[in-house]
């Protein structure tokens, strides 16, 4: 019998690292369809805590913009202030081939896709990551800005996904022995 491999394409929470960018009172106050994007983050780092996925965050320039909204902070310790639109080097990251937890794929949410997002994941790529967006995790104020980035940062190679379809792949089989809380996280139950 042959020896089952999986996709390279597919994404191991132990691979991976995720980054909570500018989810700030000011921000969220001038984005549609608020309480949809903080609900897929709040999810996606429910399940980045199950599967011990790090999450850090940023804040821009928060003495103008307020702080993180309250839902997701308890999910970030001590989210790294900055005025640079990258997120990179106020966070201080290696490159990819220097972590010593081995993670080089970086899942990138929050706002303006556009802007910090975007700008993020091109410092990233630059490192030698590889950069995952979950499309529903991630907004700007303007529809077209948004879609925009979108398309730019997946033909510049970033991988375009779903919180949904993350939280499976990290997953990955029914045996998993988070698979029932990662169940209840997708349809909104209470664990």
């Amino acid at each position: 019998m042959t020896q089952y491999i999986r996709s390279r394409e597919l994404i191991p929470p132990e691979q991976s690292l995720v980054i909570v960018i500018d989810v700030q009172e000011k921000l969220v106050a001038a984005i549609d369809q608020t309480e949809r994007l903080i609900d897929s983050i709040a999810r996606l780092l429910e399940a980045a805590r199950l599967f011990h996925v790090p999450i850090t965050g940023t804040e821009q320039y928060p003495q103008g913009l307020g702080k993180t909204v309250s839902s997701l902070v308890d999910y970030l310790d001590h989210p790294c202030e900055k005025k640079r639109f990258s997120c990179v080097e106020s966070l201080q990251l290696p490159a990819a081939g220097e972590r010593e937890d081995g993670r080089f794929r970086a899942v990138l949410v929050g706002i303006e896709a556009h802007v910090c997002v975007q700008q993020t994941a091109f410092d990233l790529q630059s490192l030698g990551y590889e950069v995952i967006i979950p499309v529903d995790a991630v907004r700007s104020r303007h529809e077209l800005d948004c879609n925009t980035a979108l398309r730019r940062l997946e033909n510049s190679g970033t991988t375009l996904t779903t919180v949904e379809s993350l939280l499976f792949e990290w997953c990955a089989t029914a045996e998993d022995p988070h698979f029932k809380a990662v169940s209840k996280i997708v349809t909104g139950r209470k664990q």
